[in-house]
């Protein structure tokens, strides 16, 4: 690298300036409010740590975006956590070791060795929310609804959902006798809708199990999504009709909480098969191709850290919360007191008054360049009377 071009960042890693940080913690304090409000208490867990821990249960897909390095200490493989989902389920089965249900939040930033599209970041602030210990439709409609809420509260209106279920491909993939690279053949073909693909793949399986695979495909849309599955899937088992009603279960608290969302159905919305158990979701924006925040059940995954408890939660990146969301809903416009560079003892008295009530004081320093519009501020300190007093200086 040239001495020139130093400045320049990795791909995919990100910097913000003054202005963005500002509305970013803005919205970062607003979040973890909003998740106390609900009973979901915050925890942090380490950016980095040992590499079995981070993958457990997460399929491939997660090993190939982590980044690995050798702990000098031990000789262990490390990794640098590329999703904090892992970490979560790992404090609730091994730290916290709760009976009752436990509500769990985050918020920080996770490292990618690859985007997740084009122009996309490898350093996401990830934010997310689990819930551990009910493996009702209820857990599943509450973390639903407070992904929801996290979108509203950055400015984010109309968004569509998604609702799946992992164990009806998986059921259906099981009773047709697919081995594991069959399945993921499958997947892929899925997650494309590739029609004439998956008529090819299929040929060689019984008619019956050809047809409900293929009728995944189709089964996308509104209400009458989950009649049409029932009558596409009739006899494909107990397993499948659980699924359908799990989903319909799910849809009506929402609804009944909800009113105003948008439900759409897909059960060809695979996302994270692998790692899910049960209901998937996610959110997505008119105009952005990508869902802009996604969850679902995963019931195993603690079971290696010595607790198998129902989980259930959600994750987003907040910087694509903050960009798409309304930028007035997350901006604080510029406010302070500009005070001049005096050593008068009762100048500094007022400074600490001011500060310790919350204001933004910023002082002057001997022949700084720049007044107090440049230092973003709309007051000053000026001496009259005998006292120093804050002064209003906008449209002067």
């Amino acid at each position: 690298m040239s001495r020139t071009d130093r400045w320049l960042l990795p791909e995919g890693v990100e910097e913000l300036l003054p202005s963005q940080a500002r509305r970013l913690e803005t919205l970062r304090r607003r979040l973890l409010d909003l998740y106390a409000t609900w009973g979901y208490a915050q925890v942090i867990p380490p950016f980095i740590e040992y590499l079995e821990s981070l993958l457990v249960g997460s399929g491939s897909d997660l090993d190939l975006e982590t980044f690995k390095l050798t702990d000098q200490l031990t000789g262990r493989l490390m990794g640098v956590r590329a999703d904090m989902t892992q970490q979560v389920a790992r404090i609730d089965a091994h730290r916290l070791q709760h009976e009752s249900p436990t509500r769990l939040c985050y918020l920080g930033t996770v490292l990618r060795t690859r985007p997740g599209g084009p122009g996309g970041s490898r350093s996401p602030l990830q934010v997310g929310a689990e819930l551990y210990g009910h493996a009702g439709i209820e857990s599943d409609a509450e973390v639903v609804a407070l992904m929801i809420e996290t979108l509203e509260a950055c400015g984010i209106r109309g968004a569509h959902l998604d609702l799946g279920h992992v164990a009806i491909f998986r059921g259906l993939a099981a009773a047709a006798g697919l081995d594991q690279a069959g399945e993921a053949e499958l997947f892929e073909m899925l997650q494309r809708k590739a029609r004439a693909e998956l008529e090819v793949a299929l040929a060689a399986l019984p008619a019956q199990h050809a047809s409900r695979l293929l009728a995944l495909v189709d089964l996308n849309g509104g209400d009458d999504v989950l009649d049409a599955a029932r009558e596409r899937l009739a006899g494909a088992g107990a397993g499948i009709d659980a699924a359908l009603a799990s989903l319909a279960g799910v849809a009506d608290v929402l609804r009944r909480e909800r009113p105003d969302l948008v439900l759409h159905f897909d059960l060809a919305e695979l996302r994270g098969y692998r790692y899910h158990t049960g209901v998937v979701f996610a959110a997505l924006v008119p105009g952005h191709g990508e869902a802009v925040a996604r969850g679902g059940r995963y019931d195993d995954v603690g079971s290696v850290f010595g607790r198998a408890r129902p989980a259930t939660g959600f994750s987003a990146d907040l910087r694509t919360l903050l960009h798409l969301g309304d930028a007035e809903a997350t901006a604080q416009p510029d406010s302070g007191i500009f005070a001049p560079a005096d050593a008068d003892p009762a100048l500094c008295a007022r400074i600490r008054e001011l500060r310790s009530a919350g204001e933004r004081v910023v002082r002057a320093l001997p022949g700084q360049a720049g007044a107090a519009a440049e230092m973003g501020c709309d007051r000053q300190l000026l001496m009259q009377g005998g006292a120093w007093e804050v002064r209003d200086i906008r449209g002067k």
